[in-house]
């Protein structure tokens, strides 16, 4: 499937983003345009200013979109979210362990159907979409199906998209289990239909220690090692009990994070899910190996998992991006994700900015993904993803934000109260494919309404 690019236009708004991480160039991380003008061509970032120059400049492009009092900010990127997950979203709490037991590991056993894997692909995008996510590193199940499904609907919305079929040969139900050669040989399918082609990318898949043995840690290297700008996604170290378990398991490796080096998989391009209880010598192999973590804030308090210690990453200058974790966390918004990650630093007595949120779930985005100079902000040459955020998409918000002085007060309490009906639209290779209060390009109240699967 070719992609059709956008022509030329001028986007016309508020428009902000990030050049750095702003816990470390502070005010020179932030780039803002108070009534500028954003300039598209084929689909990627030609230019970005003050409208006035920009329109000067470019006064032979016709098509000019204005989104007047509106804030224009880089795509959002996901770096940790289940598709399969979707539909038991809120599920009433557990522990992890006891939580993937009861819900997840039930719920995955579905998509064994494409048609169902299909369903659930086309809500999950949509969803997506609605709450200004353009990217996202995303966990299939054991089925190559849902990766196919998967796949399939995103190419279609023309999203960047990375994902992988879950790995997984013990200490999970029989009927979720592959092994060792059937996970190399499906995955290695997968990559070779899917991998590169338009804007997808594939991630080998582990779904943590615990549930692959040392022969499939070893398939997964060497996968790896075949396909070099491939990508790599696991947990790492959720919850006290998972890492007590990992610690049996794996009694030769120097800790969790060992069970993954001994195997061949912290490096470039490997991103891992929570990181919270996470020793000084994990964090350097962390940044030494230029592995990266997804920060999932609303999942961490959900199931009550513990509190993620940013200020040591910040440190150790290890690569961190923000995921939602659906279904474990508890709102596919990355404004909502902010708002709980500002909480959890609260609790330890840490400062923690809109700018940190807004930039960990852009730019930080990108960057945990490898991805800096294509998405995550407006740089000359990068993917015109983009979303308007409506400073009055509510009554009280709009009050809350007339007695905002600052850009950051104003960005502060949009992350805190805000949500998807914050979205007024999202654009994807400079093309609005999401609308609020209109119906999306790819209605998901047009699919076939769900079946369950036995």
């Amino acid at each position: 499937m070719s992609i059709e690019h956008a022509k030329r236009k001028i986007i016309c708004a508020d428009i902000l983003d990030f050049l750095d991480d702003p816990s470390i160039a502070g005010d020179d991380a932030v780039r803002y345009f108070e009534q500028g003008a954003l300039v598209i061509d084929q689909g990627k970032v030609l230019d970005l200013g003050a409208e006035k120059d920009i329109v000067a400049k470019y006064a032979d492009i016709t098509e000019v979109v204005r989104h007047d009092g509106k804030l224009l900010v880089p795509g959002l990127i996901d770096t940790h979210i289940h598709l399969p997950q979707t539909e038991m979203i809120g599920s009433h709490g557990e522990q992890l362990l006891t939580w993937l037991t009861e819900y997840a590991f039930p719920t995955e056993k579905k998509f064994a159907d494409h048609a169902y894997a299909a369903d659930i692909s086309k809500r999950f995008l949509d969803e997506l979409l609605r709450n200004g996510t353009t990217t996202a590193m995303v966990f299939g199940t054991v089925h190559p199906e849902s990766v196919d499904a998967f796949f399939t609907e995103a190419q279609q919305r023309r999203m960047r998209m990375i994902a992988g079929k879950v790995l997984m040969d013990r200490n999970c139900p029989e009927d979720l289990a592959d092994t060792p050669e059937l996970g190399y040989s499906q995955s290695k399918a997968l990559i070779e239909k899917w991998h590169n082609v338009d804007r997808l990318a594939y991630a080998v898949t582990p779904r943590f220690a615990p549930t692959s043995s040392h022969e499939q840690l070893a398939a997964c290297k060497q996968l790896l090692d075949e396909y070099p700008d491939v990508y790599m996604q696991s947990h790492l170290s959720e919850n006290i009990e998972e890492c007590e378990w990992v610690d049996k398991l794996f009694p030769a490796s120097d800790d969790y994070l060992g069970a993954y080096e001994d195997a061949g998989l912290v490096r470039k391009r490997a991103v891992f899910a929570h990181g919270i209880h996470l020793s000084e010598r994990e964090l350097i192999s962390l940044a030494k190996h230029q592995a990266a973590l997804s920060h999932c804030p609303t999942s961490n308090l959900f199931l009550g998992s513990g509190l993620f210690n940013l200020k040591a990453c910040e440190k150790h200058k290890v690569t961190v991006g923000m995921g939602t974790d659906v279904g474990a966390g508890t709102s596919f918004s990355l404004l909502q994700t902010g708002s709980e990650a500002y909480k959890i630093q609260q609790l330890q007595g840490e400062n923690f900015t809109a700018f940190k949120g807004l930039y960990l779930a852009t730019l930080g985005g990108a960057r945990a993904l490898d991805l800096e100079g294509s998405i995550g902000n407006f740089t000359p040459g990068c993917e015109a993803d983009f979303v308007i955020l409506d400073h009055h998409a509510t009554p009280f918000l709009s009050f809350r934000l007339q007695h905002a002085k600052t850009l950051h007060e104003r960005l502060f309490a949009i992350m805190m109260l805000g949500d998807d009906r914050c979205i007024e639209h999202t654009y994807v290779l400079g093309d609005c494919i999401y609308q609020r209060d209109a119906q999306p390009q790819f209605a998901s109240s047009n699919t076939t309404p769900l079946r369950e699967v036995s």
